[in-house]
């Protein structure tokens, strides 16, 4: 995992804390930008608001299904990993979402994963969460940590590839 390694609650807590305070910090970067930039994709990866776009999918599947265990959690905006045929009815990549419904649908998620820290013990981090049906994580026994971990590591390491591409879109690159 890129970033940090929480071993307790308050460590999620933190974690968690400075992840989005990073991500504060590249969207204030990425209003800067044209909307049509924040749509380019940079050496073949996703754009700016896939990337986003992606996030929601990691917030339903590890903290909406693992942990909360809706059993179809998914908007039809969230951008699953390319390849992952186990989530239908979502959106295309390709298909053209707004940066501002992006981010209000992001807003939610964030809400639920603060109500989900804010409530965390670390009791609570070892217990086995059960997914049920087909999805993203797959069906199973997964633990509160693990969905965690997931959900941390993916905010830390998509921030740093969005940090990447915006450099090379204020740079007048793509």
């Amino acid at each position: 995992m890129n970033g940090p390694h929480p071993g307790d609650a308050d460590g999620f807590r933190a974690a968690w804390v400075e992840a989005q305070q990073r991500w504060t910090q590249t969207l204030v970067t990425a209003r800067t930008l044209d909307e049509e930039l924040l749509h380019v994709r940079v050496d073949g990866e996703w754009s700016f608001v896939q990337t986003l776009r992606h996030l929601l999918f990691v917030t339903d599947s590890w903290v909406g299904r693992g942990i909360l265990g809706e059993q179809d959690p998914w908007h039809h905006l969230d951008l699953p990993p390319t390849g992952m045929t186990r989530v239908t009815a979502l959106a295309d990549a390709d298909e053209r979402a707004e940066l501002a419904d992006v981010l209000a649908l992001r807003d939610e998620r964030l809400a639920t994963v603060d109500r989900v820290l804010g409530e965390l013990t670390d009791a609570e981090l070892d217990e086995e969460r059960r997914c049920v049906g087909t999805g993203h994580p797959k069906a199973g026994l997964w633990s509160v940590r693990r969905c965690l971990s997931a959900q941390v590591s993916e905010e830390w390491r998509h921030r740093d590839y969005a940090e990447r591409d915006l450099a090379v879109l204020v740079a007048g690159g793509s």
